[in-house]
């Protein structure tokens, strides 16, 4: 027998239950296991040959999950469901997610740390971030700028929205891929949406959220693409993020939104979304 391979997780301990018991009863050896982070809830096959007929039978319970199968499978098992206490914050908790996404949270924490600099007088950050017109940046040299005004933020809502969807989002894609796939997004999207909203509006605009659209991508994708990846974000939350950036567009707000930014990191998470899915299938061959 091999090491148990995870097949997927969830955030809840029920439909990992649900599926386990299924699987079990399709005479696939599978196992729920427990971890501490946000989609702790697992199942892990014992058997590496049955995952290719594990992931389709995932797909389709991930799609219907309310299916009257499910439950009768685990009706037939007859075994008991031992409910894992909800989680709760704890320091033990707090200390698993640094070690786990060490990456998100140093951004969340430059970010904080240049807007209460920018609070207390200091704008000195701000300034060596803001991002230059191009000539200026090829007569210059200072490249960390096209990076630069991800970290910069100009109000306690516009950094209270961001670092939430940052810290939600990111946290999945680093813990599920690594650090440098979240690195690598970051980067690509950063420089991209910040040279687009450059070219379209000039230099003085900055904040994460073009990044963030790019998470939202993201992970809006591979819930479509891969679902059996455990990684998804619910329709009406994508739903609200879209009119949100066609509203940006109307230009009706009472605050000027970098509508380009915001676009563009869209895309770029959704095209990473598809380059993650296909080099996976490469590796697999």
């Amino acid at each position: 027998m091999s090491n148990p391979l995870k097949l997927v997780a969830f955030s809840k301990e029920q439909p990992a239950r649900l599926l386990t018991h299924y699987l079990l009863e399709q005479g696939i050896q599978a196992e729920y296991h427990y971890s501490s982070d946000e989609y702790g809830h697992g199942v892990h096959l014992l058997e590496s040959a049955d995952k290719s007929i594990a992931n389709a039978i995932a797909e389709e319970f991930i799609h219907n999950p309310n299916d009257e199968k499910y439950q009768r499978a685990a009706w037939n098992s007859g075994a008991a469901v031992d409910l894992t206490p909800e989680k709760t914050f704890s320091a033990a908790k707090a200390l698993y997610d640094i070690k786990q996404a060490p990456f998100t949270v140093g951004i969340l924490g430059m970010c904080l740390l240049i807007y209460l600099l920018a609070m207390l007088g200091v704008s000195a950050p701000y300034s060596w971030l803001q991002i230059q017109p191009l000539g200026m940046l090829l007569e210059t040299g200072q490249w960390w700028r096209l990076l630069g005004p991800a970290l910069i933020h100009f109000s306690v809502l516009h950094i209270a929205f961001n670092l939430l969807w940052w810290w939600s989002l990111g946290k999945q894609i680093e813990q599920t891929f690594g650090l440098s796939s979240l690195l690598l997004l970051f980067v690509l999207a950063s420089v991209l949406s910040n040279v687009a909203q450059l070219l379209v509006s000039g230099p003085n605009f900055g904040g994460l959220s073009g990044v963030v659209y790019a998470l939202v991508g993201c992970v809006w994708w591979l819930g479509w693409l891969k679902p059996n990846w455990g990684l998804s974000l619910p329709k009406p939350i994508v739903g609200f993020l879209l009119v949100w950036l066609i509203v940006g567009y109307l230009d009706i707000l009472p605050v000027h939104m970098a509508n380009t930014a915001h676009t563009v990191g869209l895309i770029c998470g959704c095209l990473y979304a598809w380059f993650l899915t296909l080099s996976t299938r490469r590796n697999s061959i």
